[in-house]
């Protein structure tokens, strides 16, 4: 006979357990360097003068949308996810959450983070978000198996976020929102290149294909990889050269990419899994400093 407190105990493990499930869905590091990023935007179109209520609501919002993207990829690739070792073990492929329960989950955050954008931003912001969240979703998810062109569409959605708060504070696209979305846009290729290195052999059992030229890990993709990462050094200085910030972070953001530079440098010279795990290491850290680094050296 169970007693009333152990059937309890089990009911609050399952919920436990349903809602941990539900919360690796929206893959929360992901999700909260898009929320940083579109913080970001708005922070640096505000010169600093937020409105904090507003701020916190953009931040939501930003989380709501990319936690809804990241389950219907999730959901799309269910089958692709069990294949391969680094996801194996997400909710769906492990039947933890079936896809109707993904899926209601999806269209729940989605209207929570467009309703929160609604009403604490404008209708371009909330506009930029659907449209992050269908190109992430509908266009770069299908497009993996296709080819390294998923890169090229990734690249959009992936530097929607900084552009999304400058909109949301200002209500326009001007040529600064331009400048923070172009240095995004282009950090997304050594980043989805250097994963994509790391992961080859897992990515190969889904028929994933991100790896740009022929596919393959050699010497060609490699300078790639460089050539992308040498662009983001002028990129990194256009903030200063505009005016939208000081010349602080202009040094800043040319000694992170002279470093990050340096990392592709060593892929060139022994196309290594090891030197491409830097690069990836090194892209997460590359865009947080150089942002963090324009938000202190802003110019109001």
């Amino acid at each position: 006979m169970i007693s009333g407190s152990s059937a309890n105990i089990g009911v609050g493990e399952s919920i436990a357990q349903k809602a941990k499930a539900y919360l690796e869905l929206v893959k929360m590091r992901l999700s909260l360097l898009v929320s940083f990023s579109s913080a970001f935007g708005y922070a640096l179109a505000m010169g600093g003068n937020v409105d904090w209520m507003q701020l916190t609501m953009l931040f939501i919002g930003g989380f709501l949308i990319s936690g809804a993207s990241c389950t219907i990829n999730q959901v799309i690739e269910k089958d692709y996810d069990a294949m391969m070792k680094r996801t194996q073990n997400r909710p769906l492929p492990t039947n933890r959450l079936s896809k109707n329960e993904a899926l209601w989950f999806a269209a729940i955050v989605a209207a929570a983070g467009i309703l929160v954008l609604y009403l604490s931003t404008n209708l371009l912001t909330v506009g930029l978000a659907v449209l992050s969240m269908i190109l992430y979703s509908f266009v770069y998810t299908p497009l993996k198996r296709v080819g390294p062109i998923a890169v090229f569409v990734g690249a959009f959605p992936g530097a929607l976020p900084p552009l999304l708060g400058w909109v949301a504070a200002t209500g326009m696209i001007s040529h600064e929102a331009m400048i923070i979305f172009g240095i995004q846009f282009i950090w997304q290729f050594p980043h989805f290149w250097a994963i994509a290195w790391v992961a080859d052999e897992d990515y190969k059992k889904a028929g994933f294909k991100l790896l740009p030229v022929k596919g393959e890990k050699d010497m060609k993709t490699a300078f790639q990889i460089m050539t992308y990462t040498l662009f983001l050094i002028p990129l990194g200085l256009l903030p200063t050269y505009f005016g939208i910030t000081g010349i602080n972070s202009g040094i800043v953001a040319t000694i992170c990419g002279v470093l990050f530079l340096t990392q592709t440098i060593k892929l060139m010279r022994d196309q290594s899994r090891k030197s491409a795990l830097r690069i990836m290491f090194g892209s997460f850290l590359y865009l947080p400093i150089v942002q963090i680094a324009y938000l202190l050296d802003m110019v109001k």
